[in-house]
């Protein structure tokens, strides 16, 4: 299927992804993982709400975690680069007969809710509170030290159909795999805006549902850090792949689940993709380096399990792909 063209003129400005907003069953369950194990800074916490920052960040959060009686991913959120940007996303969403609504958000300023052609629900702000720089603060340093929030991966039944709709919005590809048919099929893309290799990743597989979100820390070392806490504070059966190196992106990696079986993956090691002329990189699906770089191929669950939207009906892919699983 076809590659799409860059283009650096969208009808509205993304900048990054920013945060995620999660819901689960037991806040102080999740804080315990996500502050003390994977070593996130809790900025602000009610009996309903915590707020979560990376240790470079200075916006007030990148996660949320909500109380409710079932867990679920409610929105992904993206910084947009202006106000002006806010209103022109709300005309693009809704001249396509895509739900969009201005809504109010605690710690940010002007925020649109809208959904994309998939069914994937958005959170875009411009302004949002700030927070005292933290980076060098290295007392408040726990876990694998997570710097940053650094991508979303979401199953997408139309993996083809979410390229076209993020590319018009002027996200770049870097990297793709497809199959191998005599007309091939991209089964999984890595997109971005913030020049690394992804902001925004499809894998081919039952959707709308959030696959992973993924947090940057500092060296492959934090990472294997991380493994060694997990593995003496009762999380070991929390470590669901690696570590390892991925062959696409080259990120050295972790995927742990937290207490209601959200994915989060901890990265580091890729590489830099602001040249307006860098051309994606294809991937055979049936590559075992283009999961792991030395071969090891993921477990089922990888493919198979993510969290849901609430109330969006999952949908069957358009056709099955043949991706290399452990067994």
């Amino acid at each position: 299927m076809p590659v799409p063209k860059h283009i650096f003129n969208p009808p509205f400005n993304v900048v990054r992804c920013s945060h995620a907003v999660l819901r689960v069953r037991d806040l102080v369950a999740s804080r315990r993982f996500y502050e003390d194990t994977v070593g996130l800074k809790a900025e602000d916490a009610g009996k309903d709400a915590i707020y979560f920052r990376g240790m470079e960040e200075r916006n007030h959060h990148s996660l949320v975690l909500k109380q409710a009686t079932e867990p679920a991913v409610e929105r992904l959120g993206f910084k947009v680069g202006s106000e002006e940007d806010l209103d022109r996303a709300h005309t693009f969403f809704k001249e396509r007969q895509l739900p969009a609504e201005f809504v109010d958000v605690p710690f940010q300023g002007r925020t649109l809710h809208a959904t994309d052609t998939q069914g994937n629900r958005l959170e875009l702000y411009f302004k949002m509170a700030q927070a005292e720089r933290i980076l060098q603060q290295y007392g408040h340093y726990k876990g694998c030290q997570p710097q940053r929030l650094d991508h979303f991966n979401v199953f997408a039944p139309d993996v083809q159909g979410s390229i076209d709709f993020y590319a018009s919005l002027g996200f770049r590809l870097t990297e793709y795999s497809e199959t191998d048919d005599a007309e091939p099929k991209i089964a999984a893309a890595w997109m971005h805006r913030k020049g690394s290799v992804h902001d925004l990743a499809f894998t081919h597989g039952k959707g709308p549902r959030l696959h992973h979100i993924a947090y940057w820390v500092p060296t492959a070392l934090s990472i294997i850090h991380l493994c060694d806490v997990m593995a003496t504070t009762g999380y070991l059966a929390n470590m669901e792949r690696g570590p390892g190196r991925h062959g696409i992106s080259n990120a050295f990696f972790l995927y742990v689940r937290d207490p209601d079986g959200h994915r989060v993956e901890l990265y580091t090691s890729d590489y830099l993709t602001v040249d307006p002329d860098h051309e994606p990189l294809r991937w055979s699906i049936r590559d075992p380096r283009r999961q792991t770089l030395w071969g090891t191929p993921a477990p089922r669950s990888w493919f198979e399990e993510g969290s849901t939207f609430p109330n969006v009906p999952v949908r069957a892919p358009l056709f099955e792909a043949q991706p290399i699983v452990a067994d």
